[in-house]
């Protein structure tokens, strides 16, 4: 998760998620034992972390939250030259997961923009710190 003053997400041309106000940019991978109870644990971290301006969450500021699917957060790297990818799940899995954890955002009443699962996407933001924190559930 990043802080940031503004973010987009395109896809070729298209502008397919924006915030042009300060909140998070939420990078979201998806691992093989992951389930919705990790999704809703995942979005009310986000929604609640104290991690804005004078200490204010999400949900204090009504601060947006643009959420992109990213499962390259899972390479591993540890042998060899190649990332394995073997601990990210497959997208069958990951993205159901992905959109609860977006849906469950929307349900508190977060503002929430997204990238598109499985396309090559173009993630232009300007990080308000810097300031970045990896959750893990």
């Amino acid at each position: 998760m990043q802080r940031v003053t503004q973010a987009r997400v395109d896809v070729g041309e298209e502008c397919v998620g924006r915030i042009d106000t300060p909140g998070l940019v939420a990078l979201v991978g998806v691992t093989h034992e992951d389930s919705t109870a990790e999704a809703e644990l995942l979005a009310r971290k986000i929604a609640e972390l104290r991690i804005l301006s004078d200490e204010r969450s999400v949900l204090d500021l009504g601060a947006p939250v643009l959420v992109v699917s990213q499962f390259t957060l899972y390479g591993d790297t540890r042998r060899g030259r190649r990332p394995s990818w073997a601990a990210a799940a497959p997208a069958a899995y990951a993205e159901p997961l992905v959109e609860h954890v977006v849906a469950t955002l929307r349900e508190r009443g977060v503002h929430v923009e997204t990238g598109r699962f499985g396309a090559r996407m173009s993630i232009t933001l300007t990080g308000d710190g810097p300031f970045t924190i990896l959750l893990e559930t």
